[in-house]
């Protein structure tokens, strides 16, 4: 029974041995944070600018005017159930809906960059928020 032991040792040991490297969490220097943070803000920077324009929409009404600097977003309580869709639903597309009912525009898919913008901006000025899923 012993050897069995210790052969089911060996045999996990040696397993560990040779995938070992690839249970390692990527490894990345100070520069790539920075860049990466970076190319963050930039796209935190496109969504600031999404959401006072009024280029989503056809009646000339931006995001901003409702929610300047996202206030009332709350994105940090997605997913969540939501009256205006009667369903739980991701914050993008409570996005989606403003965008088609006070703006008068069309959706934007979900992997649109415009789309990833506004969810950074949104995301961003609620830094620091803890996260609430489900709240209202």
């Amino acid at each position: 029974m012993a050897k069995k032991h210790l052969w089911a040792l060996f045999i996990v040991v040696a397993t560990l041995a040779v995938v070992g490297v690839s249970l390692q969490a990527d490894e990345f220097t100070d520069t790539d944070v920075e860049r990466w943070q970076a190319e963050y803000m930039t796209v935190v920077a496109e969504g600031r600018a999404l959401w006072g324009s009024p280029d989503l929409g056809t009646n000339g009404v931006a995001c901003g005017q409702c929610h300047p600097n996202a206030a009332n977003t709350h994105p940090e309580t997605y997913p969540k159930f939501q009256k205006q869709l009667g369903r739980v639903i991701a914050v993008r597309e409570m996005i989606n809906w403003c965008i088609m009912n006070p703006l008068e525009g069309e959706t934007l898919e979900l992997d649109d960059p415009r789309m990833i913008a506004l969810e950074a901006y949104i995301a961003y000025e609620r830094r620091g928020v803890a996260l609430d899923p489900g709240k209202h």
